[in-house]
């Protein structure tokens, strides 16, 4: 998949979820950790999103891409964030994951998959 495909679905991804009333914060938050695709707020909830783009895939196959270092890179990086943004500390947080399974850049269509808390972490 080309990055512009990957970038393509979570623009789309970005403008679903403002419409649907969830305030975006950050969009490819970056540390030496991990990047986080799209950082959002969800009435009290801050919602750290994993977009996948697959264009010539069936969802079963991409959700086998959110594996577990990934999700351990993916809560890490939220960790960062947290620690860097202390505004946000008393929200609830929740990891979602978020499929697209048709290319943004076609024109046609998307097929959307939103897992909400896909990603959890055992203390």
């Amino acid at each position: 998949m080309s990055t512009r495909v990957g970038q393509a679905g979570e623009a789309q991804v970005a403008e679903r979820l403002s419409a649907s009333g969830w305030s975006v914060l950050e969009r490819n938050w970056r540390t030496r950790r991990g990047e986080i695709d799209i950082i959002a707020i969800d009435g009290d909830t801050i919602v750290f999103v994993e977009v996948k783009t697959w264009p010539r895939g069936s969802l079963s196959d991409l959700e086998l891409s959110v594996g577990p270092v990934k999700q351990k890179r993916i809560m890490e990086t939220a960790k960062c964030f947290l620690a860097t943004h202390r505004k946000y500390n008393g929200m609830y947080v929740r990891f979602d994951v978020i499929f697209v399974s048709s290319d943004p850049l076609a024109g046609g269509s998307l097929k959307f998959r939103h897992l909400k808390d896909a990603i959890s972490e055992r203390v």
